[in-house]
This record gives C-alpha cells, structure tokens and sequence, in this order.
C-alpha cells in the first residue's frame, strides 16, 4: 500500500460507533475531529447503513449517461429544497475535490454560453483549500501544498484571506469587509472583469486556517463585487457544509446566496465517498441552453453515494444540526476558559462543530513557534496518548511556521463524550505549551 502515512505506523481500525473508533488492540479513540472533519451523524448509524445495502440490492453500476435511478432523482429533490440557491440543480460526484473541478468548469461553461470566451481566470484566496486535483489545487492558496506541483500551476488568482486574527488590513478591525471588498475589486480591474470567470471561498476557512470565521459583513461586501461584474460566486462548503457550523450551510450565518455551491464529506458522514456541484438555476438554464455541460466521471451520479446521502440528510433533519451549533457554543465556551491562561493558546474560534485553537509563542505579538518546534505535531501525539483524535494543520503563517488544530466531532457526541473532549484537548495542549 502506498500509505498516507509513510513514516508512520498506524493502527489498524477494526469497528465504530457514534463518537469512538476501536483499534485491533481494543484501545478506544474519542473522535474529536470526525476524521476530516467529515462524520456528522456519527459511526455505526443503521439507517444509513441499511439504505446503502438496500441500494446495492437494486442497482450496482449504470452509466449516467444511459440511465438516471430512483436514487439520484430522488436526492436531488430534497438536498435542493434546503440549499441557499435558487432552483437549485445538483450534479453528483465522488467526493469534494472533484465537486470543485465541476464548480470550476460550471463557471467557465456559463460564460461560454453568455458568448464571454475571455472569461478564464478563477480567483481564489490565499491560504485556503479546494482540493487536491490540479484545478482544485489551482485555485487552493496554501504554499507548502501548491510547491511540488508549481510547474503545473499558475493561471487563477488569490487575494487575501478572511482570517481576522492576522487580518491583513491596515485599519483592522476597522473595515474589513470594505477593505477586502476594494482588494478583489483592484484585482478584477488590473486583469480586467472581461476576463474573470470567477470567484471561490469557503464561508468558513477550513483546514488551513482553523475555522477562521469572516467578519459580519465580508460576503455581503464580496458578493455585491461578483454580482456587479457577473462573476460566477462558488461557495466550497465541502467542509462547512450539513449542519457543521450549527446552519445547514456555512453561508446561511451571512444570509448569503452563491451561484454554484460545492459539498463533499458531511453529505454521507463519510460512509461511502460522495459530493456535488449544485448551480443555481440561472446557471444550469444558461448552460444548457448555451449548448451543454462538456464534463463527466465514470462515477458521477451514482446511486450509492445518493442513497447514502439521502439516508444522512434525514438523521441531520432529526435535530442534528441543532445539536451541532449547541456543542460547538458549549465546546468553544469551555475551551476558550480552560485555555485562557496558557500563553501559546493564541485563539479559540469557529462556529458550530468546527472549532480551531492556533498556537503561537507569543500571544501578544501573535509570533508563530518555529516549524521545528513541532507544536502542533506534539499536541496530536499527546492527545492519542489521552485517547482522543484531533485534526491539524501547520505552516499557514508564511508557509512554513504556524500551528492549529481542529475539532470537529460527531454531532451525536453526549454530553458526558462532550465533556471529555473538552478535558482531553485542554491537556493535550497544556502538556505541549
């Protein structure tokens, strides 16, 4: 096997259920960070494991080109009736990076049809993530994941990062969103708007950031750019999205409305891999009239990953989204005071279940440990030792220093899991700081 882990030996999961994976030696983990942030729902949900058995007993494989399944059609229309779109159209496919390569080519299609052949570039933002597929990766701004593959890349654009704990603002906090709003509006005009396609950003800065939560204004001022140029505005919700900020989908804390919205992860709880590309209806319409969707996998529109979907969409729809936001108030509460006395807890943020704690030597000055330091490697290991998974990420200071790690459980997490979540992530970083 060709390990994600090369350097590392793993332990050999053999069973789950709700908030805790069980290794072949029978040590328990609390899962703290839902893998990737990815199991909503919990392990073990029965519902969603009997709709994917009962789907395999229908139909395996059919090409979608030839045949549409009960299960496709019938996720579409209930996934559409919550989304923040107009007359939304889902187009199927097997996880997130591939969902933002349809995004990506949504937008390009859409100009196309509107007779804007000019309309290439993609602006997206420094330090942030949209996968790992060339295109998706194109548009990522994270250094250390873009540098082996610099060769291959250099066509889309980034502007500055909504990430208020090291806003690039002069004047922060004062006017950020204004000031975020004149850097994509200078950007768009050096290149000229007859040549932007679009503009793509997660709600709520993901893995590279930590949860980094915009201010209350940053995508009213961003969206009224894209609306005044036509640029397509694409919403990666791949992590944000299913109720992981406490809202179904991370844009509805700023009532905003994308023209394409990208999911992943959360959409099936991570049972079987699955995501889409949902384009509003003036999108779709204008794609298809325009001469269609030039696109497609071999694994896009499969029933699997629908009746999977479904199955999740209904256990989120039994209060799970609810229990998401009052955990993750009481979860970052609690954090936040246990923490409030260690000198390298920088920040305690995030909204709903998708938590972020970054680590600095030194808070006043919000300087970063140096990489060698290994902080946030020493806080993963010391919180395993303690029986509890956390999510991480490292260098997005100037792309080799900073440190952060993520929380994001299993809505299902009791009260009692809650609490030793909170107890064991405090250790772990008390030990390391």
């Amino acid at each position: 096997m060709f390990s994600r882990a090369p350097n590392r030996d793993l332990p050999t999961a053999v069973s789950a259920e709700g908030a805790w994976i069980t290794d072949a030696d029978g040590t328990r983990y609390l899962d703290g960070a839902g893998g990737a942030i990815v199991v909503n729902v919990g392990h073990g949900v029965r519902s969603v494991i009997d709709a994917i058995g009962e789907q395999l007993e229908r139909t395996q494989y059919v090409h979608p080109t030839q045949f549409t399944t009960d299960a496709v059609e019938a996720y579409a229309e209930e996934v559409s009736a919550i989304l923040p779109l107009e007359d939304a159209r889902i187009y199927p496919v097997s996880g997130g990076s591939e969902a933002v390569e349809t995004a990506l080519k949504m937008a390009r299609a859409y100009h196309l049809a509107q007779g804007r052949a000019g309309r290439s570039i993609v602006i997206g933002r420094r330090n942030s993530y949209h996968g790992n597929t060339l295109g998706a990766l194109e548009a990522s701004g994270k250094a250390p994941l873009r540098k082996p593959y610099t060769p291959w890349l250099g066509r889309f654009l980034h502007t500055p990062a909504a990430y208020e704990y090291r806003c690039e603002n002069p004047k922060h906090p004062e006017g950020c969103a204004e000031w975020h709003a004149s850097e994509l509006e200078r950007m768009i005009s050096s290149y000229d708007p007859e040549t932007v396609a679009a503009f793509v950003g997660e709600p709520i800065v993901g893995a590279t950031l930590g949860a980094a939560v915009p201010s209350e204004d940053y995508w009213a001022a961003i969206g009224e750019v894209c609306r005044r140029h036509d640029i397509v505005l694409i919403a990666d919700e791949v992590m944000t999205g299913f109720g992981r900020t406490g809202s179904w989908f991370g844009v509805e804390h700023w009532d905003l409305r994308p023209d394409i919205l990208v999911a992943g992860k959360g959409a099936t709880s991570g049972y079987v891999p699955f995501g889409f590309a949902a384009a509003s209806g003036r999108i779709h319409d204008a794609i298809v009239e325009g001469g269609g969707f030039v696109h497609g996998f071999t694994w896009s529109h499969h029933a699997l990953g629908a009746a999977a979907g479904l199955a999740v969409l209904r256990e989120l729809k039994a209060g799970l989204v609810d229990r998401s936001r009052e955990l993750g108030e009481r979860i970052r509460s609690e954090l936040g005071e246990a923490l409030a006395d260690v000198s390298t807890v920088g920040d305690v943020r995030g909204l709903g279940t998708m938590l972020g704690i970054e680590l600095v030597r030194d808070r006043e000055t919000k300087e970063p440990f140096a990489r060698g330091d290994r902080v946030t490697e020493r806080i993963v290991e010391a919180a395993r030792e303690r029986g509890l998974l956390v999510y991480s990420s490292t260098g997005h200071v100037d792309g080799h220093d900073g440190d952060l790690v993520m929380l994001g459980p299993p809505f299902c997490l009791t009260d009692e899991d809650a609490g030793s979540l909170i107890e064991r992530t405090t250790d772990a970083v008390r030990c390391v700081s």
